[in-house]
């Protein structure tokens, strides 16, 4: 085309692109003007019509959260009652037991009790469970039954619990309860100092400077920070714990979104504690959201090495909107990107497979990303260790066990035929681990790996079809042959495992500090990140010092 034509076609075209995106939202506007009439209608018409009678606010309720199930798991939408129950758990009003629980079909398990708090003192340990809270059975109460164990310090609340097949009670007597960011920190040797984080709480830069401090203060001329299991928390905890080895004025993440108010940057803005310390920081699959913004941000800037395995790739940012008659909706708003440029977000919900699951960006189509001494780093989600450890990864099987409760179920049986073991370390057998193997086998611990399930969905389907008692031998031929499979498994990944029961063992007997205690002297992740500090030509090799 002649250059003429080209000057005097610009300003049409512009004009036309921003109208076509005044136009666009205007159709957005009246679309969904469109269907909000359309779901009013309907709404009203079932209600009206249905054949027995409706509960109004269950349906309201169950259609805007299947609604948000097809964007992504953080956007999630709060009833009046959800709404005060988070109040209520945020406003400091009650205190707690002091222990991690989970809710397992009709009873409450405790997971951990953290020593000298409320549950401990009570004498409630890991594996009970509670079965009645008051004069409340847990099985009749579908609600959230950790509001059952909360309330005024001084409130006594009984308990009933089984214990391996014995029904107890006890009584908690609440306290104020502050869990740590930092539960523990020490030296490694005479040079190294030790910080386990384990949440981003309001706290957490404030514990991590003190702890930080007193290592230096006893010798520590070198750091590793233990990211490991930590699944995030508060953004200014994380962007001032990068501050503690930063200086003033450095970016460490952004906000990027479709929507330009919720574009931001986020910078350090204190005086730094140190920023020459040499500065390890482990990871693994399950250190989220700040937890990738500190490791991802430090390793941007040339500030640590980052060793473990990939992180697990929170990178979206949620806001919470309040809505009318006291609910709310926490909606994601934009996405968390480090100093780089790299997104740290692995899951894309907006690409689905047919059976609704978010897909991970394959391998091939990472895009590379520079650091500010030049050193290539990629996204496709989390942060990719400079130093990647196999001792970080799970392998399948043994997912399977913590998913399954194997090894902690077994935890609790050996904890109760060795009672005595006082601060003594477990030392695990083979006749321990056969005993583990038949453990499971007796209790029909299942594996439910994807294989494993797939099969149940055959024999399932099947069943459906009335048709599975043509392949019934051949499906317990292949049940057998899978069964074999995995115990082939736990014996190949026999170390794996046993580490992991081994460290479950000691927070029975030592609580966590115990568990911090034996990682100082045994954790290989541990002492192949003091061999970085240790070796600086390694270390600064890395990173391009």
């Amino acid at each position: 085309m002649h250059p003429y034509f080209k000057k005097k076609f610009i300003i049409p075209a512009v004009a036309t692109g921003f109208l076509f995106v005044g136009t666009s939202f205007k159709e957005d506007f009246f679309e969904i003007a469109k269907q909000i009439e359309i779901f009013t209608t309907l709404f009203k018409a079932v209600n009206t019509n249905y054949v027995d009678e409706t509960n109004p606010g269950d349906l309201m309720d169950k259609g805007i959260k299947s609604m948000l199930g097809s964007l992504d798991p953080y956007t999630v939408y709060f009833n009046e009652q959800d709404v005060v129950n988070f109040k209520i758990n945020n406003t400091g009003e009650y205190t707690g037991i002091g222990a991690m629980i989970a809710r397992k079909k009709d009873r409450l398990i405790v997971r951990e009790p953290y020593k000298n708090y409320p549950a401990d003192k009570a004498g409630l340990k890991a594996g009970d469970e509670i079965i009645q809270i008051g004069d409340v059975l847990i099985a009749d109460f579908k609600d959230d039954a950790s509001q059952l164990l909360k309330g005024t310090k001084n409130t006594k609340i009984t308990i009933k619990y089984i214990r391996q097949g014995k029904t107890n009670t006890t009584e908690l007597v609440l306290d104020e309860v502050d869990i740590k960011s930092v539960p523990f920190f020490g030296k490694i040797d005479d040079k190294t100092g030790y910080i386990v984080l384990a949440h981003f709480s309001r706290k957490a830069a404030t514990e991590v400077k003190q702890a930080l401090e007193k290592l230096k203060t006893d010798g520590a001329t070198q750091i590793v920070l233990d990211l490991r299991g930590n699944p995030g928390g508060l953004l200014n905890e994380a962007i001032d714990i990068c501050n503690l080895f930063v200086p003033k004025n450095e970016v460490i993440v952004t906000t990027k979104s479709r929507i330009e108010k919720h574009n931001n940057t986020y910078k350090t803005n204190k005086e730094p504690i140190d920023t020459q310390i040499p500065l390890a920081i482990l990871v693994n699959g399950k250190s989220a959201s700040a937890s990738e913004i500190v490791s991802g941000a430090l390793q941007d800037l040339d500030r640590a090495v980052v060793l473990g395995s990939r992180s697990f790739g929170k990178g979206l940012v949620q806001r919470t909107v309040d809505l009318t008659y006291g609910t709310q909706l926490k909606v994601t708003i934009s996405r968390y990107y480090t100093p780089s440029g790299r997104c740290i977000q692995a899951l894309d919900y907006a690409h689905k497979d047919k059976n609704g699951v978010a897909q991970k960006t394959d391998a091939k189509n990472f895009n590379a990303f520079k650091t500010r001494k030049g050193r290539t780093v990629y996204d496709g989600g989390g942060v990719l260790p400079d130093i990647e450890l196999d001792e970080t990864k799970m392998s399948p099987i043994t997912n399977a066990l913590m998913k399954n409760d194997g090894i902690f179920d077994y935890a609790t049986t050996y904890y109760y035929k060795n009672p005595n073991l006082g601060d003594k370390i477990p030392v695990l057998t083979d006749a321990d681990y056969l005993a583990f193997k038949q453990f499971l086998k007796a209790k029909k611990i299942t594996f439910d790996t994807e294989t494993e399930l797939a099969l149940k969905n055959t024999l399932a389907a099947a069943k459906n079809e009335k048709i599975d008692e043509t392949i019934a031998v051949e499906y317990q031929q292949l049940l057998s042959a899978l069964e074999k499979s995995e115990t082939t498994l736990l014996d190949k990944n026999q170390k794996e495992i046993k580490n992991l029961i081994l460290e479950e063992l000691i927070k029975r007997y030592q609580y966590q500090e115990g568990l911090y205690q034996y990682y100082l002297k045994n954790n290989s992740e541990i002492k192949r990140a003091v061999s970085v500090l240790n070796n600086q030509t390694e270390y600064k090799t890395i990173l391009k010092m």
